[in-house]
């Protein structure tokens, strides 16, 4: 079955992350200076699947939460959202939820995450292997669940478990370099994971750094299409370059104005394979993806303004189209 058919399963299950965001209202205000702030769900993985669960797919998390206050609250949200918790488990001891504290602005725009003793590292091999791997299409992760052991470990055995399953890999690079404990472990780790994932997404910058030299991005992606993967090189505002089956498609972004920079690349993702899993073909996906990040940068947090799909159809009717590339 090939990738994009597994896709179409409209299910997949998620290694990574799930927090606690808490951003500064009302939308401009600096968080050193708040009185006000909201709270919800917040991490790459988890807010992957919030995407896919509001755009008409199952998600299903595998990741770990603090047994205190902070690890309900996630699971808590996590049920709110549909997304699939049989795979959360909950660990004592002093391993802890990570927090992000971030505001709703670009200039100056601050965010400060406190990921020291992150429980979601805590994530085992007997983690991994509880997963029903047939249940799903496809298994994706973000690249923070490699910084640190064991998750890193675990998740390559979930790889594993999973192509025997038959499931693609699907990689988000998302390199963060303060999870890290050198760029040299970093590079070798992700560029490990790339070289076993079937579809990678990452930004001209995490391509770079995965080809040890930033200004050798766009050849290390278009070296693993060669090896017949799935890779989309984003551009920021300059738009996004497929590779996949000979094919190089290059697609634009939808303007808005963004009122923060972060969780763009989550709602990219979720929109791209859920509109695959739906039958869009692959330009029209990359740019239902991009119209997903758009809503989300010109919102207040992560995963409360992922679209729906009806909303996200409502702003396409409405957008005057993307930018030519």
């Amino acid at each position: 079955m090939s990738l994009i058919e597994r896709i179409a399963q409209k299910s997949f299950v998620v290694f990574g992350r799930a927090g606690l965001d808490l951003f500064a209202d009302p939308i401009g205000a600096q968080a050193e200076t708040a009185e006000t702030f909201r709270a919800d769900l917040g991490g790459s993985s988890a807010n992957i699947c919030v995407g896919l669960s509001k755009l008409g797919c199952a998600s299903a998390l595998v990741t770990s939460v603090s047994d205190d206050v902070v690890g309900r609250f996630c699971l808590n949200r996590l049920h709110h959202y549909n997304v699939e918790t049989q795979y959360v488990t909950t660990k004592a001891g002093e391993h802890r939820t990570s927090l992000a504290v971030y505001e709703s602005r670009l200039e100056d725009f601050q965010l400060c995450l406190y990921r020291n003793n992150a429980v979601d590292f805590q994530v085992t091999d007997e983690d991994a292997e509880r997963v029903a791997y047939s249940d799903y299409g496809a298994l994706i992760t973000a690249g923070t669940v490699f910084a640190s052991e064991p998750s890193r470990g675990s998740t390559f055995h979930a790889f594993e478990l999973a192509k025997k399953a038959g499931l693609p890999i699907i990689f988000d690079i998302d390199y963060r370099p303060y999870s890290w404990p050198s760029p040299e472990v970093a590079s070798e780790v992700l560029s490990k994971a790339g070289e076993a994932s079937d579809l990678i997404v990452g930004n001209d910058e995490e391509f770079g750094f995965m080809a040890g030299d930033y200004e050798k991005g766009l050849e290390k992606a278009r070296a693993l299409a060669a090896l017949g993967k799935l890779v989309i090189y984003k551009m920021g505002q300059s738009g996004a370059i497929t590779f996949y089956e000979g094919q190089e498609i290059r697609t634009g972004i939808y303007p808005v104005t963004a009122i923060k920079p972060n969780g763009a690349g989550d709602s990219f993702l979720s929109g791209l394979l859920a509109s695959l899993a739906h039958g869009y073909d692959l330009r029209e996906a990359i740019l239902r993806g991009s119209a997903c990040a758009s809503i989300v940068v010109s919102n207040a947090g992560c995963a409360p303004p992922m679209p729906t799909t009806s909303e996200l159809n409502a702003f396409l009717a409405q957008s005057d189209g993307p930018t030519q590339v």
